[in-house]
C-alpha cells in the first residue's frame, strides 16, 4: 500500500516548506478583506505563514504578503492578523 501524500506548502516568513497542517492561512477574500483562515475553506487567495509572529514579521517586512495576495497590507490590517495569531 503507498504511503498516503502530505501536502506541503511554503511559509511567507521563513520561506521553508513545510506540511499544510503546520502553517496558517491568510486569505485575501474576493471583497478584499484580509484575515486569518484556520479552517483553510475560505475562498480567496491565500499564503501560508507559521504559527508564529517572527515568520509573520519578515513576510511584512520583506513585503511578500503583499505580493502573494495581491494588495497592500497596512500596518492596521498587520497587527490585527498579529493578533489573531497570538490569540489563536
Amino acid at each position: 500500500m503507498k504511503p498516503k501524500k502530505i501536502p506541503m506548502r511554503m511559509c511567507t516568513g521563513c520561506m521553508e516548506m513545510k506540511p499544510k497542517k503546520e502553517l496558517i492561512r491568510i486569505v485575501k477574500s474576493p471583497e478584499g478583506v484580509v484575515s486569518v483562515d484556520l479552517t483553510g475553506k475560505k475562498s480567496g487567495r491565500g499564503a501560508y505563514i507559521c504559527k508564529s509572529v517572527e515568520c509573520l514579521d519578515k513576510a511584512f517586512k520583506a513585503k511578500r504578503l503583499n505580493k502573494n495576495l495581491e494588495t497592500t497590507i497596512d500596518e492596521n490590517i498587520y497587527n490585527n492578523l498579529k493578533d489573531e495569531i497570538v490569540n489563536g
